[in-house]
């Protein structure tokens, strides 16, 4: 049946992870296939939709923030909030002066029949689906600007850190098929697509509902023609196995020695007050791995700053332990409280001054990390994926199959093409994104 079509612009607002980036990225082409064309800078959109994010209090504000604007600035667009800030709270949303629909996470992916009922109607609407009743898994694949293509395989948790409201906002773990995904997959070989990152809310914990595995969606996407590399954007440490590192290591034909694995504190009582399903022991021993098995791998690490149980001693220990890893990067967050989580029963809570004066600490040390990581590739002669600069740019970047930021001239380098170069501390200088 084909959809009912609207001459129409429509502005696309994103906040927080990729995932959300994916997903606003299939809103776009389902409002496409409408007829609803993306409006140009500075063009009046008759329509906003805005996905949010409430990973902290700092995104809500940002949410808000972005939805107060954006209703000040186009009072006669139709606006349209989702995402994980309106699963959360949907009435403190709807009640925002010139929001029109709010829809939550399992409909998000269904805002284009939300918008004809709103085009025949125009009834103002809050549909949000409890978080116990989401079942839904539905397939998303982002490109944006970049040469990547982010394609979600799963979403949802099940594992309720005690500091987390993911599993409030996404519901429980759920993926797609293998089937499913290899064909997203195809279709983006078919466009051109030389990289894919493997995006999730738990991406390692796939085919929790399918009866199928996160190892065995890995080998079946390394046999899809056409796809030159994978990443896989964030992997729990419990998850990745030794079977996946050494499958990457000696194995694959495309997945990158690059990894993102989160951490949050370097201390095992404070993992312990977060509920999280690993020690030190096991992390540390997953980082040496990776190092045995992929020298010149990428590692990425996320780590929380002044959780509640951080007490002096045990933040000591946590940036001791932290210090000591062989990781690239760490991505550091100071610790938000978040209105209905565990971690608010816990003792010793962290001032906030505290918490920002201890994620400066960390990132000192991962400005280090990153330095030795940089200085270790100088000299070495690296395949890069070159990325379309931004109009009147002199400069362009791409990635190497180790996830460093290479530049060279803009116009130098074929654009969505892997070209080797040699590394040089002049083409390594930019490693801010």
């Amino acid at each position: 049946m084909t959809p009912p079509q609207y001459d129409l612009r429509a502005a696309f607002y994103t906040l927080g992870c990729k995932l959300n980036f994916s997903e606003t990225s299939t809103i776009g082409k389902q409002l496409a296939e409408r007829g609803i064309r993306r409006a140009d800078p500075g063009e009046a959109p008759d329509i906003i939709v805005v996905n949010t994010c409430s990973v902290t209090e700092m995104a809500d504000k940002k949410g808000r923030q972005l939805i107060r604007r954006l209703a000040r600035q186009w009072p006669a667009a139709t606006l349209i909030v989702t995402g994980c800030y309106a699963q959360l709270k949907p009435e403190e949303i709807s009640s925002t002066e010139g929001v029109d629909i709010v829809l939550g996470s399992n409909e998000k992916l269904k805002i284009a029949s939300f918008l004809d009922d709103w085009m025949a109607q125009r009834q103002s609407r809050v549909e949000v689906t409890p978080t116990k009743d989401i079942r839904e898994f539905h397939i998303s694949c982002e490109r944006g600007d970049r040469t990547r293509y982010f394609l979600k395989v799963q979403d949802g948790c099940d594992y309720f850190c005690t500091y987390c409201t993911i599993p409030y906002a996404r519901g429980r773990s759920r993926s797609g098929t293998i089937s499913e995904i290899v064909a997203e997959a195809r279709k983006v070989a078919a466009e051109g697509g030389k990289e894919i990152v493997i995006t999730g809310v738990n991406t390692g914990d796939f085919g929790r509902n399918t009866g199928e595995s996160f190892i065995d969606l890995l080998r079946a996407l390394d046999d899809v023609d056409g796809i030159a590399r994978y990443r896989i954007s964030s992997i729990e440490p419990n998850l990745l196995t030794s079977e996946i590192i050494n499958w990457v290591a000696t194995e694959s034909r495309a997945f990158m020695p690059h990894f993102h694995v989160p951490l949050q504190s370097g201390s095992d009582r404070v993992l312990k007050l977060m509920n999280r399903r690993y020690d030190t022991a096991l992390f540390r021993g997953r980082m040496e791995e990776i190092r045995e098995m992929l020298p010149e791998a990428f590692i990425g690490v996320d780590v929380i700053a002044g959780a509640r149980g951080e007490t002096p001693e045990e933040w000591e220990r946590s940036k001791a332990f932290i210090a000591d890893l062989p990781v690239s990067r760490l991505h550091v967050f100071p610790y938000s409280e978040r209105p209905g989580t565990a971690a608010l029963r816990l003792a010793d809570s962290v001032p906030p001054e505290e918490r920002h004066r201890r994620v400066a600490e960390l990132m000192e040390i991962s400005d280090a990390m990153l330095l030795r990581t940089v200085e270790r590739n100088i000299g070495r002669e690296a395949p890069v994926l070159w990325e379309q600069p931004p109009a009147g740019a002199d400069k362009m970047h791409g990635l190497t199959d180790n996830y460093l930021r290479v530049m060279a001239p803009a116009g130098s380098q074929p654009v969505n093409e892997i070209t080797r170069l040699p590394l040089t501390p002049e083409n390594l200088r930019d490693q801010n994104f």
